[in-house]
């Protein structure tokens, strides 16, 4: 007989992944009511739901604008789904609204996805990782290890579904996205993006901002 699991139990874990509420009670009794076991379950699910999705054409959506307070940084992302049903949904706007927001706070992503950046630019960084004098007298085997290993963190870096969720670093965007695919049952994707600073081309300037913004987020 399944285990009782209270309504606020399953309305956590509904927050915090959010998939349907009998999916959340079902994945709650199965793990026995072991919170963090329901999680991993329910994300492995959404996961594989939202692959499932991953080819469907995605022809509506919105285009979010986000303008940091002082009005010196200024996003601009489009994110598509299946309908303009879903694209109404407040949940698909917060989505957009947050994504908006991750974009101001990163000042060094530059594209959606690692498969995004182009091959030119991974192999000039792999050709200068190549050339660094701390790596320059290790075996070749070694070398190229500590290359794959720096080279996967930089591609990362510069890619928008593999950062960290400012409002939840357990997940990354990805993650994100594919919960609210879940959530709404379409595809969703983030098609492209541009970033405006105020006197462009200042390093201390991105930094500064990418930091209100991420304090700003955190209050």
């Amino acid at each position: 007989m399944p285990i009782q699991i209270s309504a606020q139990y399953v309305k956590e874990l509904r927050l915090k992944t959010g998939a349907g509420m009998m999916d959340c009670k079902k994945a709650l009794q199965e793990s026995e009511g072991d919170f963090d076991k329901a999680v991993e379950n329910l994300r492995k699910k959404g996961l594989a739901s939202a692959s499932k999705k991953a080819g469907r054409r995605t022809t509506e959506g919105i285009i979010e604008s986000y303008i940091h307070a002082g009005s010196k940084i200024g996003v601009m992302v489009e994110i598509n789904c299946e309908t303009d049903f879903v694209a109404r949904r407040s949940e698909f706007q917060e989505l957009s609204r947050n994504i908006a927001m991750q974009i101001a706070a990163c000042p060094l992503v530059e594209y959606v996805d690692i498969e995004s950046i182009p091959t030119n630019i991974v192999k000039q960084e792999k050709s200068i990782e190549m050339s660094k004098e701390d790596i320059v007298n290790k075996p070749e085997k070694v070398r190229k290890q500590i290359v794959e290993g720096r080279i996967n963190k930089k591609l990362s870096e510069l890619s928008l579904l593999s950062q960290p969720f400012i409002r939840n670093p357990d997940i990354t965007i990805r993650d994100l996205i594919n919960q609210n695919i879940s959530l709404m049952g379409e595809n969703i994707q983030v098609k492209r993006f541009v970033r405006f600073l105020l006197g462009e081309g200042s390093e201390q300037s991105r930094q500064h901002f990418s930091e209100e913004v991420a304090n700003m987020i955190k209050s």
